[in-house]
């Protein structure tokens, strides 16, 4: 099959009601369009090639930012680089176990969507996950020592890299695409409790092609659900290139009938405006939309399979010179005069201190004890009645 792959011949792919340009992925090319202000809202302007449309306009290029907003979501990406940084280093030292599949690189669209929807959104994804826990009411501390199996995980040590939830975040998955129908269904949910909320339902190229998606894709059209199918496509399941996985690599046209936008993953300006975009389009009744993020991970499939990237160093040192989205950041923030370098430093500093102490005290979190193994399995007050010949109250739930 590989070698069929191979040498499949090179087809000119045929794309209907799609917008024919390239799609511009630098992570810098974003321009201002009246002089930048330290305390009010200022407008920019995204590059002309930030965003594909299938069967909908594209969103608008210009873009209302702030100071404060801008330096937030600076931080925010430098503390999510230095958190999985630290994972690495946690699974080199082997007190990290298993599969850990970690983000760096895509810090833009964990961070941009946060800062584009709100704390009743609803967000699944699978089981590059570290930072949406994170940003959706986790903590750092949370989820290292959920990675190194301590109680005070935020699974209590017992999920591991791919199982951490919160109220509004439904967890990092571990079956390839099986998130997709599930954010289907926590769609359908809000949509009967008539709440006007967005659920984001999160997969990779890698599962774009299992048939539980496109199941998923046509119920969501069928009932109209307030559903953002978001793919992250950074180019590679585990180690195959989305070119030899799928005779249709530009994933925000697949949904059929369901309209389609591709954004720039690597500026987090875009990412955040994308994700507006398409919160505004299922919170208004207009049925599900299909949101492509092209980004790019800068280490391999998981830290159990490094090499599984086929990437050189140098492409990477290229990718990072020019793609990098908080390198972008930073330069927007300099160049338009709204903080220095050494400004910058002082929060990549807080940063650094910040996961620093988070791995320290989880560290420091003890493992679980063995008479714990069967506790949590039910969420407290769902647990039935009787549990293979025993009384509710004679089994703790915590």
């Amino acid at each position: 099959m590989a070698s069929l792959a191979r040498i499949r011949p090179r087809l000119p792919r045929k794309l209907p009601l799609a917008i024919a340009r390239a799609l511009n992925t630098s992570a810098d090319s974003t321009q201002l369009s009246e002089d930048a202000s330290h305390s009010e809202p200022f407008s920019v302007k995204l590059h002309d090639d930030s965003f594909r449309s299938y069967r909908t306009e594209t969103p608008g290029l210009d873009v209302e930012v702030t100071k404060d907003g801008l330096l937030k979501m600076y931080k925010g990406m430098t503390t999510i680089r230095r958190m999985e940084m630290a994972a690495d280093a946690l699974y080199k030292q082997k007190l990290i176990r298993g599969f850990c599949h970690l983000a760096i690189g895509q810090e833009a669209v964990s961070v941009g969507l946060e800062s584009g929807i709100t704390p009743e959104d609803r967000v699944i994804t699978a089981y590059r996950c570290h930072p949406f826990a994170v940003l959706r009411g986790g903590s750092i501390k949370g989820v290292i020592a959920e990675l190194l199996g301590r109680v005070d995980g935020m699974s209590k040590g017992k999920g591991g890299s791919m199982h951490m939830f919160t109220p509004s975040f439904f967890g990092g998955n571990g079956i390839v695409g099986a998130q997709v129908p599930v954010g289907a269904g926590i769609a359908f949910a809000q949509k009967y409790m008539n709440k006007p909320v967005a659920t984001y339902a999160m997969y990779g190229d890698g599962a774009s092609n299992q048939g539980q998606v496109f199941e998923a894709f046509n119920m969501a059209k069928l009932w109209d659900l307030p559903c953002v199918f978001v793919c992250e496509n950074n180019k590679y399941g585990m180690g195959t290139s989305a070119e030899r996985s799928s005779s249709n690599t530009e994933y925000f046209t697949r949904g059929d009938k369901i309209p389609g936008i591709q954004a720039n993953g690597m500026d987090i300006i875009a990412v955040q405006k994308a994700v507006r975009y398409t919160r505004e389009w299922v919170t208004s009744g207009k049925g599900p939309i299909i949101l492509e993020f092209v980004t790019y991970r800068y280490g391999g499939h998981s830290m159990s399979d490094p090499g599984t990237t086929y990437r050189t160093r140098e492409e990477i040192q290229r990718m990072r010179s020019t793609q990098d989205p908080i390198r972008g950041l930073q330069r927007y923030i300099e160049e338009w005069g709204l903080a220095s370098e050494g400004e910058l430093k002082k929060l990549d500093k807080e940063a650094k201190a910040e996961v620093d102490k988070a791995v320290e005290e989880a560290k420091a979190s003890p493992f679980p004890e063995p008479k714990d193994l069967w506790k949590n399995v039910y969420y407290a007050g769902t647990e039935p009645a009787y549990l293979r010949g025993r009384e509710r109250e004679e089994i703790h739930y915590y």
